[in-house]
C-alpha cells in the first residue's frame, strides 16, 4: 500500500473529526503506522473543519496532508477550498445530498447521498459521516471494514453505537449498489 494520504472537510457538527479518528484507529488496530490531525474554525459548529489522516506502512516524516490521494467533502464550500490539494487522478468522495457542483477534474468521483440518507433512516443528519466513512472503505479498502466497526464500537458511546454501526454499514451498502 505505502502511504495513503486522506482529508475528510466540511462544516463544525458535521462529524469529520469524528470519522477521521475512526479512520486512524482503524488503521492502527492492523499494525499500520498513522498520523491525525484535526482543525476547525473559532466557532465549534457551522464553521469549515477538516481531519486528515496519513496511513503509511513505512515511517511518516511529515504529518501533515500536503495532497492528498483521498478527499472526502460533505459540503460545497469545503469542496471548493480543498480540491486544489487533491492529487491528480486521487479520489473524491462527496457529499451528493449538499454539493450540487461537483468540479471537473482527473480524479475517480464518487457522489454518495450521505446527509439525505442519514435523514431518511435515522431522522437525523448526523450519521452522514459514518455514511461517507463506510463508503470510503468500499470504495478503497483503504482499511478493513471489520476494523472500522472495532474502531466505532470504541470510540462512540453506547447509546448512538446502534446507529454509528448501521449508518457505517449504509454506506457499504450504497456504493455496493452503485459501483
Amino acid at each position: 500500500m505505502g502511504k495513503t494520504e486522506i482529508r475528510i472537510c466540511g462544516l463544525g457538527g458535521q462529524g469529520v473529526v469524528l470519522a477521521g479518528q475512526i479512520l486512524g484507529k482503524a488503521a492502527a488496530y492492523e499494525g499500520k503506522n498513522v498520523v491525525q490531525t484535526q482543525s476547525y474554525g473559532a466557532e465549534a459548529r457551522g464553521s469549515a473543519a477538516k481531519s486528515e489522516i496519513i496511513i503509511s506502512d513505512g515511517k511518516i516524516g511529515f504529518p501533515f496532508v500536503r495532497k492528498c490521494d483521498i478527499l472526502i467533502t460533505m459540503n460545497q464550500e469545503t469542496l471548493e477550498k480543498n480540491i486544489t490539494d487533491l492529487k491528480e487522478n486521487g479520489i473524491l468522495i462527496f457529499d451528493s445530498s449538499t454539493i450540487k457542483n461537483a468540479p471537473k477534474v482527473k480524479a475517480k468521483i464518487y457522489a454518495v447521498p450521505a446527509t439525505s440518507t442519514a435523514e431518511k433512516i435515522f431522522g437525523q443528519k448526523l450519521y452522514a459521516n459514518m455514511i461517507m466513512l463506510g463508503a470510503l472503505v468500499k470504495i478503497t479498502n483503504v482499511v478493513q471494514g471489520e476494523s472500522v466497526k472495532n474502531a466505532i464500537k470504541d470510540t462512540v458511546n453506547e447509546k448512538a453505537l446502534k446507529q454509528n454501526l448501521q449508518a457505517y454499514n449504509e454506506g457499504e451498502t450504497i456504493i455496493a449498489g452503485n459501483p
